[in-house]
């Protein structure tokens, strides 16, 4: 019995064997060529090699114009890998970012526009671009997913999208949509919750572009709002609420035209308020386990962070019933006798 299966799995092993050995034809082979890596080929598609770059930008631009967006692809990925020095590598360049996109493949999209710029910097459709590289920058920052491999959507990543703004303005730091690339790093980093670095975006921002009164009292703001929210995440975190309050006041003084100066206002007062409410926390904190000393620090920072707060009037009873605490117990000096 045992010799009967040994000799059945070795038949089927050899059947096996066999039909690996026999030649197929493959419907959607992968071909090497070398200088220019792997491609896909369909048998009896479109004919698209040409032994000149000229020809083959053609190929390139036609299938493109005919919405063959896969042709075009590999048609001009052909001209950049083949000829890269060549005058049509820049406009195959492009065609190659354009099919891309057109395939809703962004990302790389996004990396052939990059390379573009970087390899060829003077050339004529430059703004153009750069406004594509910001328009899909723009759709991940909303929450469109980056692609595993180009093709299967994987997550969504504020780091990436960071990054993509960060390499726009690196290729381009004097185009008209630098400065609200810069701006939206700060919002990626405000979508992650990392507000320090959201406020280092804007702060730059504000240096960068501080010729640009709207951009700089713009990124100014936002760097106080984002220092707010930091302050109110988890604990009430003092020192923050500080720093947005230097923030909103340096905004008030250096743009005091503009129309969210009364927001900023109220920003500062509600501000200051929660600070004083966590300074008479900790005064109670102190006076409770007999910290007197303490406890008389923090209620009179109370009436140092906001005298309108309703904490204050409390705070400066606490003051006055604890010094008169201290001076019952603190021993009279002996008289010296002359």
């Amino acid at each position: 019995m045992v010799a009967f299966m040994k000799r059945c799995s070795l038949r089927w092993v050899l059947l096996l064997i066999g039909v690996c050995l026999l030649p197929w034809r493959c419907p959607a082979p992968l071909i090497y060529r070398a200088g220019e890596g792997w491609s896909y080929e369909s048998v009896g598609g479109e004919k698209w090699e040409r032994p000149r770059a000229k020809d083959q930008l053609e190929v390139a631009q036609n299938a493109f114009e005919r919405k063959n967006y896969r042709v075009a692809q590999k048609s001009a990925q052909r001209v950049v890998k083949r000829w890269p020095l060549s005058d049509y590598a820049p406009r195959a360049q492009y065609l190659l970012g354009r099919s891309y996109e057109e395939r809703r493949m962004d990302e790389r999209a996004f990396r052939a526009y990059q390379k573009l710029l970087q390899k060829y910097p003077k050339v004529d459709n430059f703004n153009e671009v750069v406004s594509r590289q910001f328009g899909i920058a723009n759709r991940f920052l909303a929450g469109q997913w980056f692609k595993l491999w180009g093709y299967i959507p994987f997550f969504p990543s504020m780091d990436k999208t960071a990054q993509m703004y960060a390499d726009m303005i690196k290729t381009a730091p004097y185009s008209e949509l630098a400065p609200q690339a810069q701006m939206n790093i700060g919002t990626a980093r405000e979508k992650q919750k990392e507000f320090s670095e959201a406020v280092r975006a804007y702060i730059q921002a504000a240096d960068l572009y501080r010729d640009q009164k709207p951009v700089a009292a713009d990124a100014l703001f936002k760097a106080g709002q984002a220092y707010t929210k930091q302050a109110r995440e988890a604990e009430y975190d003092q020192s923050v609420a500080g720093k947005a309050i230097a923030t909103f006041t340096d905004f008030i003084a250096l743009h005091p035209d503009d129309p969210r100066i009364p927001e900023a206002q109220k920003t500062i007062e509600n501000l200051r308020r929660e600070q004083a409410r966590g300074s008479y926390t900790i005064a109670r904190f102190y006076e409770k386990r007999g910290r007197l000393d303490g406890a008389l620090i923090y209620y009179n920072d109370v009436l140092l962070k906001d005298r309108n707060s309703p904490h204050a009037e409390e705070a400066q009873q606490r003051i006055n019933t604890l010094k008169k605490r201290q001076e019952k117990t603190t021993p009279a000096k002996p008289s010296q006798e002359p």
